[in-house]
């Protein structure tokens, strides 16, 4: 039997529900925490989980589980764990912590211990002697020990650099959104791939790409490694496996309405070199152009947009001016469904139109809300009793 994982794909506030969707869309049962969602799986799930989840932080396993309330308690239930069984004698493993309403509120401390605690414990399996310090020259496996209410859980990452590094940003703008904040803003919405996609603040066009790669149905992480690529016991034809099969389930033939503009010309030739980057040139028409220059003669597009928010002092009244020409140039297309993510909390004033409904969310460590426009829907096609 091969051997099953308690893993966990840990996310941002506000999109772990998301990441549940994205993983039962992959045939992967699971549940909704904060923050994360935990399922169960063998090395192939792991390897999907990684390449295919566009909304989540990380793939980890979990390694152990339990209450503690003492630092000896904390000691003996982790060397007690055999960790044997995923750290080989020459493993790199350094222990990362974090402790929110548990009696054990140092986390320098919970960290020292419980790296303590693996040391003895692999010392003992391995036959070292005390005085001799472990190499810890081979492959890294990132810990962490996690205490929330005393509650303690030990994992272990696969992931390595963050699951929203997809390896096409050749360049940044100034405020970037995350590739996986990009993709959620785009899953949140009632686009489809035979819709108009458009970004009006396009910067360096991570909304339009994901938004791409999403139409194209090309798995996110295809061009990037894993951590766990590099674990002796991870046996590297899954990944060859889990790869081929991705390559396979994209249609790189679909053709897409997906388009950005910026009205800095040099973040524009920035969203060009990202989108050739990843393969996706053709599929994406940037260009140069102020909001309020827009025009469309298309019906039942989505408009998505993640504008300035003016947090600096004196940019307040320019990021405003450009709400008012957002909702000057959009409100008068009635069948487009426009969604648009600020920390403005007067955003509808200034738009001048209340939201269809509004989702709070967390770009990064700012707390913003996701103004939802809904537009008409598309007639329903005739059904030809024929058929």
């Amino acid at each position: 039997m091969e051997k099953q994982y308690n893993l966990i794909a840990t996310a941002a506030a506000g999109i772990e529900a998301l990441v549940g969707k994205e993983l039962r869309d992959l045939g992967i049962d699971c549940q909704v925490e904060n923050g994360r969602a935990r399922f169960k799986g063998n090395l192939e799930t792991i390897a999907t989980a990684n390449l295919w989840l566009r909304t989540a932080d990380r793939v980890k396993i979990i390694v152990g589980e339990f209450d503690a309330y003492t630092f000896d308690e904390l000691f003996e239930k982790v060397k007690a764990i055999p960790w044997e069984d995923v750290l080989p004698l020459d493993a790199e493993f350094p222990v990362a912590g974090r402790s929110i309403k548990s009696k054990l509120y140092s986390v320098p401390d919970c960290q020292a211990i419980t790296k303590k605690a693996i040391v003895e414990r692999l010392r003992e399996v391995y036959h070292r002697p005390a005085r001799v310090p472990l190499a810890e020259t081979g492959a890294l496996f990132q810990l962490e020990v996690a205490l929330l209410k005393d509650h303690v859980v030990l994992t272990l990452d696969t992931t390595g650099p963050s699951l929203f590094k997809r390896g096409y940003r050749l360049e940044k703008g100034g405020a970037p959104l995350k590739e996986n904040m990009a993709a959620a803003l785009v899953m949140l919405t009632n686009w489809r791939k035979d819709r108009p996609f458009y970004d009006p603040v396009c910067g360096s066009g991570t909304l339009c790409i994901e938004a791409a790669l999403i139409g194209h149905n090309i798995a996110p992480g295809f061009n990037r490694g894993f951590a766990c690529e590099d674990w002796e016991w991870f046996d590297p034809q899954v990944f060859e496996k889990v790869r081929a099969a991705a390559d396979e389930a994209a249609d790189y033939d679909i053709v897409l309405d997906i388009a950005g503009s910026d009205i800095n010309g040099r973040m524009v030739e920035i969203a060009q070199a990202n989108a050739e980057e990843i393969g996706l040139g053709d599929s994406i028409q940037f260009k140069q152009r102020a909001v309020k220059d827009f025009k469309t003669e298309k019906d039942y597009g989505v408009i998505v947009a993640n504008p300035p928010y003016g947090e600096r002092l004196g940019e307040e009244e320019q990021v405003r001016v450009l709400y008012k020409e957002m909702g000057e140039v959009f409100r008068p297309l009635k069948t487009w469904s426009k969604y648009i993510l600020t920390s403005d909390l007067a955003f509808e004033e200034f738009y001048g139109a209340k939201a269809t409904k509004k989702r709070k969310l967390y770009n990064g460590a700012i707390r913003t809300d996701l103004f939802q426009y809904w537009g008409e829907r598309p007639p329903r096609k005739p059904r030809n009793d024929a058929e």
